[in-house]
């Protein structure tokens, strides 16, 4: 009987012991499932963060992520709101140096017939009003100011300068080099050169061929020759003086095909603006 009972208790004692640790092999296992779960979402949102550029590591909470919660399009969105840059808004725009600020005049959006012009088909304008201009520049031991004033319509060049919009319209920062001339009227050929330019009315075009053949507006061959007009001042020497121009008013000069900036006047005349070194000779 004592017998029996030994083997019994021994078996009992075997089954909790069997049990016990059957639990205690599988309860790491079951750890470490739940841990591979769990750290696979971790993982893959290192991943997503790890590409998410310009942002700074204090402005993401490890604390607050769990697992599976934030999705693929959830760190697009956070991407989209930490890239966004709103400008700050400007009051008043001072040039520095020898620049200017000029407010551009708007296109013409007529013809001088009275049609109106798609946006496509008007011209970029190339005119405006001065509003500022900077403190001027040093040459040599010279300080040169600004020889614009204020409130004075320009011509510049036509690709000079840096666009901004202030107060709504559009406005040019350019240096006073790239301004071509002054124009107090409204027909181009008042226009007052300045520093080293030369203003030219282009001859007219061949309107036949030596066969007598009559050649269309596309066909002309633009010509390089021209009777100046009005010319500069001068330019400036390196110690900042003005060097007088070696062409005069009145000179037909022969000058670069593909130089300066050309203009149309009211009368259908051609015009042309150029540097003194674009002109190659004086014909007489």
């Amino acid at each position: 009987m004592c017998l029996v009972g030994s083997i019994s208790l021994s078996t009992a004692i075997f089954r909790v012991l069997s049990s016990e640790s059957l639990n205690l092999f599988s309860y790491p296992q079951q750890e470490m499932a739940a841990t591979q779960l769990t750290a696979s979402p971790v993982t893959m949102s290192a991943r997503s963060l790890a590409s998410l550029d310009g942002l700074r590591a204090s402005s993401v909470k490890f604390s607050s992520l769990k697992p599976g919660t934030l999705g693929q399009s959830q760190f697009r969105r956070l991407v989209v709101k930490a890239a966004s840059v709103v400008a700050p808004k400007y009051t008043s725009i001072k040039p520095l140096g020898d620049r200017v600020l000029v407010k551009i005049k708007e296109a013409e959006e007529k013809t001088l017939g009275g049609i109106l012009l798609p946006s496509t088909a008007q011209s970029k304008p190339q005119g405006g009003e001065v509003v500022a201009v900077g403190e001027g520049r040093t040459i040599g031991k010279n300080k040169i100011d600004i020889t614009v004033p204020t409130g004075a319509q320009i011509i510049y060049s036509k690709y000079a300068g840096t666009e901004v919009e202030f107060n709504d319209v559009k406005h040019l920062i350019l240096k006073e080099d790239d301004i071509v001339g002054i124009l107090e009227t409204e027909d181009i050929k008042d226009l007052k050169p300045l520093n080293d330019r030369v203003f030219i009315k282009v001859a007219e075009a061949e309107e036949k061929t030596a066969g007598g053949l009559l050649l269309t507006e596309t066909t002309k061959e633009k010509p390089s020759i021209g009777t100046v007009i009005a010319v500069g001042p001068g330019s400036l020497d390196e110690e900042g003086k003005i060097t007088p121009l070696p062409v005069s008013t009145g000179s037909t000069v022969l000058y670069s095909k593909y130089a300066g900036n050309d203009f149309k006047g009211k009368d259908g005349s051609n015009y042309i603006a150029l540097r003194a070194s674009d002109v190659m000779a004086i014909l007489s």
